[in-house]
């Protein structure tokens, strides 16, 4: 699968369990460390949790594996690196105080449908 693949299908996995506000940047343009940023919330460090396990989970079913799994559902985030695909799962509050959509605003949003 593609970079761009992986995050469409993120994006779509995150979206269909019920994750807040997806989003799907190409950051590629903007930074070094990936192509693409898929960004979601949950409401609860159990959503948060179970949107994390359910992506990482689909995307095996297909042999792509994240390379580093950081943070925890009950620090507020989790993050995901497929290396040309980043998703952060944040719970709401520290989406918010973390504002990645602001820092990477230069960053073109991808359509996930």
């Amino acid at each position: 699968m593609t970079g761009l693949e992986i995050a469409k299908k993120a994006a779509k996995i995150l979206d269909e369990k019920l994750g807040t506000d997806v989003k799907l940047l190409k950051v590629d343009a903007v930074t070094v460390i990936a192509d693409y940023f898929v960004i979601v919330s949950g409401q609860s460090n159990i959503q948060v949790s179970a949107l994390a396990d359910e992506v990482e989970y689909q995307l095996s079913q297909h042999q792509v594996i994240p390379t580093r799994k950081e943070g925890t559902p009950t620090g507020g985030w989790v993050v995901l690196d497929y290396l040309t695909v980043i998703i952060h799962i944040f719970h709401s509050e520290s989406r918010e105080f973390y504002s990645l959509e602001r820092l990477w605003a230069d960053a073109k949003q991808i359509d996930i449908d």
